[in-house]
């Protein structure tokens, strides 16, 4: 399994087991049409069903994807997106809190109503948009550097 794609061993193994594309959909609980594009390299198992044909082809999980980086780089980086989801408090979350409350304060302060309401909508957006505007910066970077 040198250098094949996660598809390239899954039709192998399938064919090593004599068994049809229906019939594996039928043992894992899938269409046949998912099966065909795990074959084909156009789509990839979830981990459920990663465990399941590890089973059913008597292998590790880490032998059918240790040779495609591709798949690995997709493990990689929807682990990456799932920690930050689970990260509720995240920066972003007290650089807003902090600019709405430093927005509240020059209100009182100064009696400058739309220095605070302005303020309370730049930290609202952070807040709920942090992420995204992080994103923003480093596409951006990323286009100024290649330039």
């Amino acid at each position: 399994m040198s250098c094949l794609k996660l598809g390239d061993e899954l039709q192998r193994l399938r064919e090593v087991k004599k068994m049809s594309r229906e019939e594996l959909a039928q043992l894992m609980n899938v269409s046949r049409q998912a099966v065909y594009k795990w074959e084909n390299n156009k789509g990839y198992p979830d981990i459920q069903n990663l465990l399941k044909l590890s089973e059913i082809y008597e292998t590790t999980i880490d032998d059918l994807i240790k040779s495609d980086s591709t798949f690995q780089g997709n493990l990689n980086t929807n682990e990456d997106e799932k920690k930050d989801e689970d990260e509720i408090l995240h920066s972003g979350f007290y650089i807003g809190i902090g600019i709405i409350f430093l927005g509240i304060f020059l209100g009182l302060i100064l009696g400058n109503l739309i220095i605070s309401t302005a303020l309370n909508i730049v930290g609202t957006l952070i807040i709920c948009f942090y992420k995204d505007i992080l994103k923003l910066f480093r596409d951006i970077k990323k286009d100024f550097n290649e330039q």
